[in-house]
């Protein structure tokens, strides 16, 4: 059997989110986390205003996002309701 780094929660009725699960889930969300804040800050550090802060973070933390989403799906436990809608849709 597989160990899961990152388990799924499902809530409302369509959307989902991942938590870490495990020690490594954990070590990556914190490095993670760590690295966003330290990005912003050496960002904020050379921005005149908020805007540019925001306007040069933002490409940043879309790339932390997605690294931490590409981690939970590829690490992560496959959620059980969607196996259950796509087995609806396909027949």
């Amino acid at each position: 059997m597989q160990k899961y780094w990152f388990r799924p929660a499902r809530f409302w009725k369509w959307f989902a989110f991942y938590y870490p699960a495990s020690k490594e889930g954990w070590a990556v969300t914190l490095f993670l986390l760590l690295l966003a804040i330290k990005m912003f800050v050496f960002i904020d550090s050379r921005s005149h205003s908020v805007s540019d802060t925001l306007l040069a973070f933002a490409p940043w933390a879309f790339t932390i996002m997605l690294l931490f989403d590409l981690m939970c799906f590829r690490k992560g436990e496959y959620p059980s309701w969607w196996r259950k809608n796509n087995d609806k849709i396909s027949r």
